[in-house]
């Protein structure tokens, strides 16, 4: 009889537990700096603004692909120092979206948000760069978070050019 192997090798328990952790830390340091009061929902938005409900549900299936990414590809990195550069590359996408809640929703930025966006997808596209000769898995998962950081910075720089200037 042919034995399966098991869904989670036990060899990935710390990056698996690594990952969810950081992306656990970007969803709720996220969510207590997104703030969608007053000043939030007086700015004009474009018509094809989604509405707030969709945001929750597309950002956390978006972290939950990207954790796995970043699992899937620290896996297939077979040395040290090529490991180290995509983790380093994971935390900054996470660091970058973390900075454009605050730029956004605490700062009352959306401008200073949009410029932010754009080094977000720069980090995320390097990231896909760096994964794609060593595991095009890991690489074709994250072409859906490039894909919302893509429709997230439109929709931040159009907010900045409907509502603007700020400061």
């Amino acid at each position: 009889m042919r034995r399966h192997a098991p869904l989670l090798h036990p060899a990935w328990g710390l990056p698996v537990a690594a990952a969810a952790l950081a992306a656990l830390v970007v969803v709720v340091m996220g969510g207590t700096i997104t703030e969608t009061g007053a000043w939030y929902h007086g700015l004009a938005q474009p018509r094809w603004s989604p509405p707030d409900a969709a945001y929750g549900v597309a950002w956390t299936t978006l972290y939950l692909i990207t954790a796995c990414a970043a699992v899937t590809g620290w896996r297939a990195i077979p040395d040290r120092h090529g490991a180290e550069w995509m983790i380093g590359l994971f935390a900054l996408s996470g660091l970058l979206n973390i900075v454009w809640s605050l730029l956004f929703f605490r700062l009352h930025r959306p401008d200073w948000a949009a410029i932010d966006a754009v080094a977000w997808w720069v980090a995320i596209a390097l990231w896909i760069y760096t994964l794609w000769p060593r595991s095009l898995a890991a690489a074709l998962l994250l072409l859906p978070y490039l894909g919302g950081v893509t429709f997230a910075g439109y929709l931040t720089m159009t907010i900045a050019r409907l509502n603007g200037p700020f400061g």
